[in-house]
């Protein structure tokens, strides 16, 4: 293919204009390391970038997978940022530059679709949703997904209100008690939740989450405790710190600031990462002070490092309803895609060592990702409950 011909074919396609056989032909072509300097050139043109680091600056910097996924696919004309030229209308945007896959899938399936022709695939799965569970000091279950808005009960000191956005709140009761009440919310495979403390602290749950806390705070301290993965914006109290046990291996103090916690007991380390204020990270006689863009990693032996120079869209991309990749394992995908589609994961012979970058949105169904990685000479057979993964 010349390259009048690929250009031709990648804009055929970039304009929904492409048959599904012009549209393998391009996917196969640009996937032949032989065709890297071709391609890259030709992306080069159309993205105006010299390199993947351009690219993937660019795409930090201006925050574009929150620009799209947001307010929808831009047209050319809408678009502010370069970058944004050729993310017109795809269904999946390809990008090869250099070893390794660098993939960006910006539209939203319908429910249902099936993106991919390979019959393994004929068993979508869809992505998760706001569901979760709250269980209150009593032992009483509420399956928040089913709850009707308003109030969804009364205890000690605090009204439990589900607001019509879906998000649940709790708002300090007229009358006050001496006692203290604690109540625990958690998401299962599939879920995730916003939850609003009764001193103001918003809590973001991802998927196979969970958090206990008191329905109102008393006393020197707010302390919780989270096993999973959770973000936090916590409201600034000077004479009151916020305090978070993780999984019983670490504490988290605060006063006020945005930071994310991701704990999986299946993950190799407990990542605290930093995005305004400052936290302190304490293991037994180990602590450590993070700085806004810093990450703390705290491996299953105790060891405390901090890097200074942590991927902060990588980190909360999940809040902001994203799966985002950077320079991460087959492994390492598919945990987080088996958390957010309730999906077992089986794999069957050895896995190739490549590693990918990209991103998804969260509101794509599981054949969408599957797609694309199956360009990489990856494959995938979807059961009832379980992705076979193979190379």
């Amino acid at each position: 293919m010349d390259n009048k011909q690929l250009v031709e074919l990648f804009d055929r396609y970039m304009n929904r204009e492409s048959s599904e056989e012009e549209t393998y032909e391009l996917f196969n072509y640009i996937n032949n390391p032989g065709n890297a300097n071709q391609v890259t050139e030709m992306l080069g043109d159309r993205l105006n970038c010299e390199s993947r680091d351009d690219l993937l600056s660019a795409y930090k910097q201006e925050n574009i997978l929150n620009q799209i996924f947001e307010h929808g696919t831009p047209s050319v004309k809408q678009a502010k940022i370069r970058l944004l030229k050729w993310v017109k209308v795809a269904a999946a945007v390809l990008i090869f530059i250099l070893p390794g896959l660098y993939f960006f899938i910006h539209n939203k399936p319908e429910a249902g679709t099936l993106i991919s022709r390979n019959k393994a695939h004929q068993k979508d799965v869809q992505p998760g949703g706001n569901k979760a569970t709250l269980t209150l000091s009593n032992g009483l279950q509420i399956i928040l997904s089913n709850a009707k808005n308003g109030t969804l009960a009364r205890q000690g000191n605090a009204n439990i209100v589900k607001l019509t956005n879906g998000k649940v709140v709790y708002n300090k009761a007229t009358i006050s008690t001496a006692i203290t009440e604690y109540n625990t919310m958690t998401t299962p495979r599939g879920g995730k939740y916003e939850l609003v403390l009764s001193d103001g602290t918003k809590v973001w749950l991802n998927a196979a989450s969970s958090i206990t806390y008191p329905t109102v705070f008393a006393g020197k301290e707010r302390r919780v405790t989270i096993t999973g993965e959770a973000y936090f914006e916590v409201a600034k109290n000077k004479k009151m710190p916020f305090k978070i046990n993780v999984n019983g291996q670490e504490e988290v103090q605060v006063l006020g600031t945005h930071f994310n916690i991701m704990a999986y007991n299946n993950e190799p380390a407990i990542k605290t990462t930093l995005l305004e204020g400052s936290v302190r990270i304490v293991k037994d006689m180990t602590t450590g002070t993070l700085k806004p863009g810093e990450q703390a990693l705290l491996s299953p032996n105790g060891h405390l490092s901090i890097v200074d120079d942590a991927d902060i869209d990588q980190a909360v991309a999940w809040k902001n309803g994203q799966t985002l990749f950077v320079n991460e394992d087959i492994q390492t995908i598919m945990r987080q895609v088996s958390r957010w589609y309730d999906i077992d994961i089986e794999y069957q012979g050895d896995m190739p060592k490549r590693l990918f970058t990209g991103g998804i949105s969260r509101e794509s169904n599981l054949s969408a990702l599957l797609r694309i990685l199956e360009l990489s000479k990856i494959h995938f057979k979807i059961t009832d409950s379980k992705i076979i993964v193979t190379p």
